[in-house]
């Protein structure tokens, strides 16, 4: 298997050759260990950003992985719909408070109506499920009369359950705040806003050659197809290149115009306490510095795939730079994992052409963001 780094840019931070070994030490025994086929990082110190490029993009054509390389980021994709949603509450075009039938009135009365717009953008609306069940339909008829019969387990605020029609609700309220399609305003105004022009929803074909082919644990081909709500949840495709510009405007948005600089800051004020990790509207939050099992307790799967009691933060716990925030995803084929602390302008984000295991995604981003702080 070919291991390289992106020699271009790696020279930007200090203490690069430490950092390379670093990197090495992180990635090569997960490629090895999970049968992994390529592996990009990117790295951010003080606005300066470091690229490591590993194994390959496709193993039937031997092409091999580059920081343009695009990656299928599964539910890393949450955090851009919680900028959209955000933009919109900056704008005044959405509440938190709100109910769903205020966009929605066909839900006026139903179980799920009680819940209220951050209900849906924390996964506290009740319990809704991780995934649709395959009965429900792949249309807005469909989707809304599942909804509407949903019988909750719990009251609104009293459990997180991490769930992707609750995320996806979240994002389709907000599109319908803004009279918009939410893929349009990501894609035609947050992103080039942001400078990346290279992450898509609905990829054009002049983009299909640099998007990967993710292997499943059968080490098959695959990507993603369309589902409900899977723009909003799941849908996002990217490369390290574009992911390490995102993650330096969450870091320092100063330079953002004030409509998304303000967006950007809203997506890092915290809701819910769960264990020792705070939900805010994408991302999760721990206070820096933070211990490998407290990270580990929260990116776990009693996190995302169990009912878990939360606290309301009230009020709100205010965005902090003294923060680590971060967020896993995956799809059938790829896995991912971001995380920065703006205190210490420091920054990573790790995409893969296989879903492996999180613990291990979490353990080498530590690993190398210790090396960050250092430099």
């Amino acid at each position: 298997m070919a291991y390289a780094i992106a020699a271009c840019c790696c020279t930007s931070v200090a203490g690069a050759a430490d950092l390379q070994t670093v990197v090495d030490q992180a990635i090569k025994p997960i490629m090895k260990e999970y049968d992994v086929p390529g592996i990009a990082v990117a790295v951010t110190v003080n606005g300066k950003p470091a690229f490591f490029s590993y194994g390959l993009a496709s193993k039937e054509t031997g092409t091999p992985v580059s920081e343009t390389t695009l990656f299928e980021l599964g539910s890393v994709s949450k955090t851009f719909t919680a900028t959209v949603a955000s933009y919109a509450l900056v704008q005044g075009k959405l509440s938190l408070d709100d109910h769903p039938s205020r966009y929605v009135p066909k839900l006026k009365g139903t179980a799920l109506d009680k819940a209220t717009v951050l209900n849906f953008g924390t996964y506290t609306a009740g319990g809704l499920p991780l995934q649709f069940p395959d009965s429900v339909t792949d249309d807005e008829a469909g989707m809304l009369d599942y909804y509407g019969k949903f019988k909750p387990k719990a009251a609104p605020g009293k459990i997180r359950e991490y769930s992707n029609p609750s995320l996806g609700m979240f994002g389709y309220l907000a599109g319908l705040a803004l009279k918009s399609n939410p893929e349009d305003v990501l894609e035609k105004d947050i992103l080039p806003k942001l400078g990346m022009n290279g992450t898509y929803i609905r990829m054009p074909q002049n983009a299909v050659g640099n998007y990967a082919w993710g292997y499943n644990q059968e080490n098959k081909a695959v990507r993603m197809g369309p589902e409900l709500f899977s723009a909003q949840t799941y849908g996002v495709r990217s490369s390290v290149s574009d992911m390490i510009r995102y993650v330096q405007a969450n870091i320092d948005p100063g330079h953002l115009d004030a409509t998304l600089r303000r967006a950007i800051e809203g997506t890092h004020v915290g809701y819910y306490q769960i264990g020792g990790m705070v939900q805010g509207l994408g991302w999760e939050q721990y206070p820096y510095p933070v211990s490998s099992d407290t990270l580990q307790a929260g990116n776990s799967n009693k996190m995302s795939r169990e009912a878990n009691p939360v606290k309301l933060l009230t009020p709100p716990k205010p965005a902090s730079d003294n923060t680590w925030y971060n967020k896993t995803g995956a799809t059938g084929g790829f896995g991912a994992y971001v995380a920065f602390v703006p205190e210490k302008k420091i920054g990573i984000v790790i995409l893969a052409n296989k879903n492996y295991p999180i613990p291990a995604r979490v353990k080498a981003a530590q690993e190398i963001m210790a090396q960050l702080e250092k430099n």
